[in-house]
């Protein structure tokens, strides 16, 4: 058994070699061994993706929040960055979030399922409690990844004194 097992080993490994040979040595390639990213070739069922990068942005206010916070100082506000980067199945999310003048510390953010000017349900925690300036990095869902794209949620910032949000933000994409 552990014969015929290295045997097909071998035989997988003499294609992979022969494939690599026809990808990079002259049969669609350059000739240096880098391939053209402008298609696609492949000797097995699975496809490779290509990594995608998208950007997207939010400016917080109080005016935005549902229900509307209460004893909010005029200047509170704040801005959220994103950058989702798809490679294969898995999506990280990098984002940065900034906000100023708030009634009270930072107990919490996060990015919301919800169209604006309705409130919906939690899909990404980020901090709690938070600081401005806070980064972080997350693994995400398809299923999030594409809310984000159709500009169907919102980052929020929760304070001890409105605990269903201070000021708010619709996410929108704003690159490929």
């Amino acid at each position: 058994m552990r014969k015929l097992f290295l045997a097909v080993a071998a035989a997988g490994a003499a294609l992979g070699l022969a494939a690599g040979a026809w990808a990079g040595g002259g049969y669609g390639g350059y000739g240096d061994g880098s391939t053209s990213t402008t298609s696609t070739q492949s000797t097995s069922s699975t496809t490779s993706k290509k990594s995608e990068t998208y950007s997207f942005k939010a400016t917080l206010t109080a005016g935005q929040e549902v229900p509307k916070p209460k004893g909010v100082p005029a200047g509170a506000g704040g801005s959220f960055t994103a950058k989702s980067t798809e490679s294969g199945s898995t999506t990280s999310f990098h984002w940065v979030l900034k906000f100023h003048g708030l009634s009270g510390k930072a107990m919490a953010a996060h990015v919301h399922l919800g169209k604006k000017g309705t409130p919906g349900a939690v899909l990404v925690p980020l901090c709690g409690p938070c600081k401005n300036g806070q980064s972080g990095t997350v693994k995400i869902k398809g299923s999030v990844e594409s809310a984000l794209e159709k500009g169907t949620t919102y980052v929020n910032v929760h304070t001890a004194k409105n605990g269903n949000g201070e000021i708010r933000g619709q996410i929108k994409l704003t690159g490929k």
